[in-house]
């Protein structure tokens, strides 16, 4: 009996069978071995027949129970590769990443040697192969189509190693069974590619109604100012002192400054984005192109003060000192803005960090710490107060001239509030004085 369950357990039933039948013709032989197979009884005859029956039930019992086991068992394990593949598919990674992990997962599982998918999605055909080092390819190969909702999308091969054995109609069943999940995953990757670039087209679409809606704004601003400073100079009917015409001429020349300057901006991002935005680069003094800044921007800010302090002994870098000019500008134009009646924009030049370093600091209300790297967007004026004049473009050209250096320009808090936005400038051999 011991045998035919040994037997059933690992051969299945029909080894417990014929491990009962070969029990029930040897058992005469072990109680009489003078007889040999020969019953001396019928009642030795009766006691075969009785155990070999008993001896086929408990095979086809401990069989049954063996097979059932080994069914649940690889039940239990396509189930667990079934949930691994969902886990892996279904985490909303791009298509190409997908088929990745798709054949990667298959190796260990099903034996194989290599496998290969080949998909196309909307007219793109993109392919993926995981193979194992350790084992030779050339056994037997299974092909099975890639299908989402009847539409073939493409072919997965499964190659085992070479004298490997055949694939089952289990594991064909199985490697549909993930190809379809394998496909689901696809077309959601697909589909969430759809979404983000829709979701992108329409933020593309929202920035360039802002900066249409911006530029527009701040064309219209100095523009209508013009207009009506040349139109009170023009009218016969209205008669003005010297004083009045120096005033409106003084405001018509000072809002044409700033169209200009808006138009410039606007051609210097249009370069920028075109990527020709070169620095010609020769020696250049900073604390000079400082001194230059300050002296022309003082009597434009009006009752904001501007002061400038110089470390001694600064050596010349490599740069273009219109273009740092320009950065100059944009950063004190851009604290005078922000800063309170009476206050004060100051510049700082030194040394820092084996360059030189320009830290402009005005005593405004600050800019949230996550906003301080988007002030750095074309057109991107803040939530603080969003009220104020400005077209968004200053700091961004700020950054791309400083980033064109060679160097890297950062926002940070003053003491006692305000904000100061710092930028570093390397020193680079053979410039310095």
């Amino acid at each position: 009996m011991l045998a035919v369950t040994v037997a059933a357990v690992s051969g299945g039933i029909w080894a417990g069978v014929v491990a009962a039948l070969l029990s029930s013709l040897i058992a005469p032989v072990i109680e009489h071995p003078d007889l040999g197979l020969q019953f001396e009884q019928l009642r030795d005859v009766i006691a075969a027949v009785v155990f070999l029956a008993i001896a086929a039930v408990v095979g086809l019992v401990v069989g049954n129970a063996a097979a059932e086991r080994r069914r649940a068992t690889e039940r239990e394990r396509e189930a667990r590769l079934l949930a691994y593949l969902s886990t892996k598919l279904l985490s909303g990674d791009v298509p190409d990443r997908v088929l990745d992990e798709f054949v990667d997962v298959l190796l260990v599982p099903f034996g194989l040697a290599s496998c290969t998918v080949q998909v196309t999605l909307d007219g793109q055909t993109m392919s993926a192969t995981a193979t194992r080092q350790d084992l030779e390819p050339g056994g037997p190969i299974e092909l099975v189509p890639v299908v989402i909702a009847s539409i073939p999308l493409g072919t997965l091969s499964a190659e085992r190693p070479a004298r490997g054995r055949p694939f089952t109609k289990r594991e064909r069943e199985l490697l549909e069974a993930a190809t379809r999940q394998a496909a689901v995953s696809l077309d959601r990757a697909r589909l969430d590619a759809r979404a983000r670039l829709a979701q992108l087209d329409a933020e593309t679409n929202q920035l360039r109604a802002a900066m249409f809606s911006s530029v527009t704004h701040d064309l219209r601003t100095p523009l209508a100012s013009i207009k009506a400073g040349v139109t009170s100079l023009l009218d016969p009917s209205t008669t003005l002192g010297v004083e009045r015409e120096r005033d409106l001429l003084l405001t018509i020349l000072e809002e044409t400054d700033r169209l200009n300057r808006l138009v410039g901006n606007i051609l210097d991002l249009a370069r920028i984005r075109a990527g020709a935005l070169i620095p010609r680069r020769v020696p250049t003094a900073v604390d000079e192109v400082g001194e230059v800044v300050v002296a022309r921007m003082r009597p434009r800010l009006g009752s904001v003060r501007l002061e400038l302090a110089l470390a001694p002994d600064l050596p010349e870098i490599a740069a273009d000192p219109v273009q740092l000019d320009q950065v100059l500008t944009n950063l004190v134009e851009n604290a005078a803005r922000h800063s309170p009646n009476e206050g004060v924009v100051r510049i700082d030049i030194g040394l820092a960090d084996g360059g030189v370093r320009v830290r402009v600091a005005d005593e405004g209300p600050g800019i949230p710490v996550e906003q301080r790297e988007k002030v750095f967007e074309a057109f991107y004026r803040g939530r603080v107060e969003p009220e104020r004049p400005g077209s968004g473009l200053g700091l961004a050209i700020v950054r791309a001239i400083v980033t064109a250096h060679g160097g890297t320009i950062w926002v940070e808090e003053t003491t006692g509030g305000g904000t100061a936005v710092v930028f570093d400038l390397p020193i680079e051999e053979g410039v310095e004085a």
